[in-house]
């Protein structure tokens, strides 16, 4: 690329908003201009907005560090300065769709780690490495918003990228019903054991919306375009349970799962670490060059060892059994705010990039 396209974070103080900003430096192909947060952050640098609440392990880049922090509310003005933008902010859904679809109107792509659109029918809801093909919904999006340019993509809840992988992987063998349990990490929530001291040794059985997210997306994901709309799959029915634990970065998954085809352990092996896709064809500059790893230890994949595969863009399963209900069960990991989260939406981005949906103003 032979000048980078300039790229506004929105909800950029937040802990996604961060994650973005330690993504995207040094990026090939793309370079934060334009820092966006709520009226209370606005017209102090950013490295004031956020005080003490930069929540990365790596410092913060210096690039950023004196950008003036604009009113995401100020949508024109923040559409002006940019090629397209990432969207994390922090409202109700009802807002997030509202400014999102404001963006998009100014002739701004958006692409959105938030949940407001990831069931709005002409939005594409994608992993890059399974269903790439549903950006083609996007012209569809773009007659109903009366743009050229502009548009919204987002990408799927950081609690299925531990299992959803395992089962694309293998779709041949036809899994038709699955029960998996989520241990997610706080960082999901936005948080750090500082601002959360009441999940030190501690468990929550809960987490608000979770399960129903974890039941549904990835159907949406294995659907198909029809009639200018996502029409989500039938298959798998998915049932979930989701637990916060006391872990920083890492959502794992035990998951069960039923087969209408047999296979064998090394055939289901096999499939995964031979599943690629796309971003690994076109070689993103983001994209795992693995994938899917298998770990042939009992006691792995473990977070401490494992969350940063890939540079957390890698997804880790282990301990595939036969099971006495189930046909098999296993261990997924994936790295919640990375891929679950701002890598998976750069991934995106990068996809999105290569095949001219965002390109230079």
């Amino acid at each position: 690329m032979e000048k980078k396209l300039r790229v506004g974070i929105l909800g950029a103080t937040g802990m996604v908003g961060q994650r973005f900003i330690s993504l995207l430096e040094n990026h090939p192909w793309f370079e934060v201009t334009t820092v966006a947060a709520s009226p209370r952050s606005a017209g102090k640098t950013y490295e004031e907005a956020v005080g003490g609440r930069w929540k990365m392990t790596t410092p913060m880049p210096e690039k950023v560090k004196n950008l003036v922090v604009m009113n995401v509310n100020d949508v024109d003005a923040v559409s002006k300065t940019v090629d397209f933008v990432f969207s994390a902010v922090d409202m109700t859904k009802e807002e997030i769709r509202a400014i999102e679809e404001a963006y998009a109107k100014t002739e701004t792509p958006v692409v959105s780690n938030n949940s407001a659109h990831r069931w709005t029918p002409d939005v594409p809801m994608v992993i890059p490495e399974i269903n790439p093909d549903h950006f083609e919904v996007i012209k569809f999006q773009k007659q109903r918003l009366g743009t050229t340019r502009g548009f919204i993509a987002v990408k799927p809840n950081c609690s299925i990228q531990s299992y959803t992988p395992a089962l694309s992987a293998w779709r041949e063998f036809e899994p038709y019903e699955v029960v998996a349990t989520t241990y997610q990490a706080i960082s999901g929530a936005g948080k750090t054991f500082k601002d959360w001291p009441e999940m030190v040794e501690n468990v929550i059985p809960y987490i608000g919306g979770e399960e129903e997210k974890s039941e549904q997306e990835p159907l949406r994901i294995w659907g198909h375009l029809e009639g200018g709309v996502i029409v989500k799959a039938k298959e798998p029915v998915i049932t979930c349970q989701c637990v916060r634990v006391p872990v920083l970065n890492g959502h794992t998954a035990a998951a069960f799962v039923k087969f209408r085809k047999k296979a064998s352990k090394e055939q289901l092996i096999e499939k995964l670490v031979n599943f690629k896709g796309l971003p690994q064809e076109l070689e993103l500059p983001s994209a795992p060059k693995q994938f899917i790893q298998y770990m042939e230890e009992d006691n792995r994949p473990q977070v401490k060892l494992d969350v940063d595969f890939e540079k957390g863009m890698g997804v880790s399963i282990g301990r595939l059994r036969e099971d006495t209900v189930y046909d098999w069960k296993f261990i997924g990991l994936s790295h919640n705010t990375v891929r679950g989260a701002a890598g998976g939406a750069v991934l995106c981005a990068e996809l999105l990039t290569k095949q001219g949906y965002i390109s230079a103003k």
